[in-house]
Formats: structure tokens, sequence, C-alpha cells
């Protein structure tokens, strides 16, 4: 714990130095005491705080230089602000500065690694008198080891008995716990160490504190909240002291990193108010928590990156930049970047070749084996760079299968319609200049019939007086009786005739019709 006494002034220029730093975004005013109606109805200017100084102070004018600016800060976050708050308020009162009426400023700062505030007033009492300053920087450290020695062992214990009635599964969370205290812990020996003040204020066993780990935390929903929580206190700090503030003040939740101050390695999140330790890790990796960008960088940062990406590869896909980019939770789609809730169009010559080289993949997916082939897919799926489009060396075994396949149907005599039974197959005929395709989009096959040598006037539609309507309607039928609804033929006259005969298939059972059961024909 230091209090370190800074120079007495005629103008208290301590006000201004104070308001540029909370002016800047690393400081604020954490209290002001009697300084009449300043305060209550609006902020007050630096210019009002100096004005009510200068008229109080002019009590004692033998007093050249009445501003007394002390800063007291302790050893990393040992002390939280409110304990430092109070411990202030102690001093005050031991060096004379306590007293009723007196005008009183207080500035937390942030822009160092340590708590600290930043205390001003005068050093005329209330009543008008010189406040003792004998002595003063000597008597200053006698009164922090005062304060620091009174009951801080008590103090201590009754730290640990409460950190005992925390959820915590390791040692390590245990040290979250008592660092959020403001303690410094660590183990040797077998033993636990507690240090605040620069002095050892208990050791225990080990043991005693591996007694009461429990089951990690594990509460995906809380977990959840405090990701979302996180994000949007790190969006609006600029630092990660701002972001441990921001979560201590409104949430009672502190922020304990692990390893060096400039480069931590780690974080545990103590909630105070459920009395839990949870690891950072669960919720938000300790890289993205201090990623202090705004989201409109993030956003560039994702496009650069994506970039970089169609430089290196100017055919990559959708698909393939998705799973470069998934680890930071964005995605793109239809020419959109989505990032964390959020959205924003892709630059237009990124959409661009995207979209371009998305269309390219599913034409490549067919391994059309020649320009013609390539050329017809390009037309399909409207691919104007024809030169990007990869022609493969050799054919597939899925393609000799399908071919196969085919020339069992033309081969097939009793197949009337080969062209129907094609489309069955899942292909699509396409006549292209001097050449027949058959094109299965669902498996990607094409196939160039005519450079197959197929019989294309099987594609013909034959003339009905070469089959019998019978033979045909048999020859047509699906495999399965009832994959289609038959069709009912009334024998007599008409739709209207007394005697109706029904044509119901083969081998029905007229006595369960006649019964009055019902029959289905799908």
């Amino acid at each position: 714990m230091i209090a370190t006494i800074l120079p007495g002034s005629t103008n208290f220029h301590a006000v201004g130095y104070n308001e540029h730093k909370v002016s800047k975004g690393v400081a604020r005013l954490i209290e002001i005491q009697n300084f009449g109606s300043l305060g209550i109805f609006h902020k007050p200017t630096q210019s009002e705080l100096v004005g009510y100084l200068q008229k109080y102070s002019s009590q004692n004018s033998r007093i050249r230089k009445p501003q007394f600016h002390v800063a007291i800060s302790c050893k990393g976050h040992e002390m939280s602000e409110d304990e430092l708050l109070d411990f202030a308020h102690q001093y005050l009162k031991e060096m004379g500065y306590g007293e009723s009426g007196q005008p009183l400023l207080v500035y937390s700062h942030y822009d160092t690694e340590n708590t600290h505030l930043h205390i001003i007033t005068s050093r005329v009492a209330s009543d008008g008198r010189k406040i003792q300053h004998s002595h003063e920087r000597r008597r200053s450290q006698e009164v922090i080891d005062r304060i620091i020695g009174n009951d801080r062992k008590k103090k201590t214990e009754n730290d640990i008995d409460a950190a005992k009635q925390y959820t915590f599964s390791s040692f390590a969370q245990f040290k979250a716990i008592m660092v959020s205290m403001g303690y410094e812990v660590y183990q040797k020996d077998g033993n636990v160490f507690v240090r605040h003040g620069g002095k050892v204020q208990k050791e225990m066993p080990f043991s005693e504190i591996e007694s009461l780990f429990k089951s990690g935390y594990r509460e995906r929903t809380r977990c959840r909240q405090l990701r979302s929580i996180l994000k949007k206190y790190r969006d609006v700090s600029s630092n990660k002291e701002e972001l441990q503030k921001e979560l201590k003040t409104k949430f009672g939740i502190d922020i304990v990193f692990f390893g060096k101050k400039d480069a931590p390695y780690g974080y545990m999140l103590v909630d105070h108010t459920n009395r839990t330790v949870i690891n950072g890790a669960r919720v938000l990796a300790v890289g993205e928590l201090l990623d202090f960008a705004t989201p409109e960088e993030r956003f560039n940062r994702i496009e650069d990156y994506i970039d970089r990406l169609l430089t290196l590869n100017p055919k990559i896909t959708q698909s393939e930049i998705y799973s470069k980019i998934r680890k930071q939770r964005a995605y793109i789609k239809k020419g959109i970047i989505y990032f964390d809730g959020q959205s924003r169009p892709l630059k237009p010559f990124m959409a661009e070749a995207i979209d371009r080289n998305n269309r390219i993949a599913m034409v490549e997916m067919f391994n059309p084996a020649t320009e013609a082939e390539r050329d017809l897919l390009c037309k399909i799926f409207k691919v104007s760079r024809k030169d990007l489009v990869d022609i493969s060396p050799e054919r597939t075994h899925y393609y000799t299968d399908a071919v196969n396949r085919l020339r069992e149907i033309f081969n097939d005599e009793n197949v009337s319609s080969v062209r129907s039974r094609l489309h069955e197959e899942g292909f699509t005929i396409r006549h292209e200049e001097e050449a027949t395709y058959a094109i299965n989009f669902k498996q990607h096959i094409i196939i160039n019939l005519t450079e197959e040598n197929f019989n294309l006037e099987r594609l013909k539609k034959q003339p009905m007086k070469q089959i019998g309507r019978h033979k045909y309607l048999q020859s047509t039928r699906p495999t399965s009786r009832f994959s289609g609804k038959a069709k009912l033929h009334d024998a007599g006259g008409g739709s209207h005739s007394e005697k109706r005969e029904w044509e119901v298939g083969h081998n029905v059972n007229y006595d369960v019709f006649d019964d009055n059961h019902s029959m289905k024909i799908n």
C-alpha cells in the first residue's frame, strides 16, 4: 500500500489533471462531498469545482498553497475500488482531513495495472484553521502501517471463510476468489500462503482447501449469458481494466487474469452473486475477450481475410471460406457477411467471385471429360469463365456404371418409352448442337449419348400400332400394383348404367368387397 502526497497548489491544478483523465476515459469521479449544491442538479464543471475549493480555502489567507492532493494505490488489484475507498477514508481521518464539512473529491484511475485513487481537498479545516502538516510524509507511512495492521489477520481469516462458501473445483479457482478479494495466494511445500499488504497473513495446509473441491460449474445457460455480457461490455471498453471495472460494478463479477499482465494466458470469472467460479475458457476465449476492436474493425478484418483467401485461391468456394472463418463465428451467404449477430454486404467484387466459384464447383462435380461437356454445363449453370473449369482426365466408375445402366435400358425391347424410363432413373435429355446428352443432376453425371454410340432412335416415340393396346398397358404399368391409381371402367353403356362392373385389378376377393370392408387402391 502506497500513499503519495503530491505538491500543493494555489489554484488547485489537481482538479484539471484529474478531469483531463476523465475526459480521456481513463478515470471517473467516484465521490464528491461537502461542495454545497454542486453535483446535485448537474455534473459540476472543472471551473466550478476549482472555484468552490478556492472560496472555501480563502477562510485562511495565510496558507499560500491550500491544495492537498494524495494518490493512494495498492499492489495490482489486491484491493477492490470499494475497499480502497474505505481505506482512503480511514487514512484521511487519521491525517486530519476527515472532519465534518471538509470538501472532498475522489477520482478512480484505470490507466495503470494498480487500483489507485486520487484525492483532492483543502489544507484548511471547516472552521478556518490550518490542518496539521508537520512531518506529513512520515506520518502518512505510519498511518498506512497502522491501518493495515488493524485486525488484518482477522479480516483475512474472515475472507478465507467466505471464500470457502464458493463453489470451486481446483486450487486455481480458489486462488481466483482470493485474488478478487485483494489477496495474493500461492502454494509451497504442501501449504497455502495468503498474503496481503506484502505480508503473509495466513498459512494453512493445502489439504484444507483440497477437501472443498467440488464438481466444476457447468450451467450452460449461465455461460451463454456471461458470454453475451462479456462481448457487450468488451465492445464499449478500451482495455481490460475498464472491462473489469464494468463487470464488477454492474454484475458483481470479477475477471481474474493469469499470466503476464500484458499477455495473460487465461482467466477466471468469480461470480460473487452466485458464489461460483467459472473457467473463462468455457465462456469466451481469452484472445477474443481482449479483442477491443470495434464491430466495424472486426468486419473489416474478416473481409480482409476473405480477400487474402481469394488471392491465394481464386477458385475458393463459399463452403471452403466458411471452414476458414467459422472459428471467428462468422459465415457468408449470398454475398452477406454474418458475424456475431450482425451482418453487412461483402464488397461486390468478392461476392461476384465467390458466386462464380460456387457455380464452377457445381460444374466440376460432374467431372466433364470433354470441352463439349464442360461448355454445356457452363451454359446450364451460367458460368462465363469456361477457362477456369477443370476438365477431368479420366472417367469415374460412376460414369461407367451409369453408361452400362443406360445401355440395358436402350437394349431392352420391352421398354416402349426409353425417354420415360430414363426420366425414372433421374436423367434429363438435352440436345445441344449435333449431340444428345443424358444428365443426372442429383448424381452429377453427364453422358454424351451420341459419342457413346447409343441408338438415339429409341428416344423417339414408337407408333401405337406396333403393339396392342393391352400389351401397351401391361408394359407401361408400374411394377407395383399399388403404385398408381387404377382406372375405373364402365362395362355398360355409360356412367348412369344400373349394372356397373368395376375393374379393380387382379385376384380380388369379392367376398371381402361384398362384406362391405373397405378396399383402398392407391
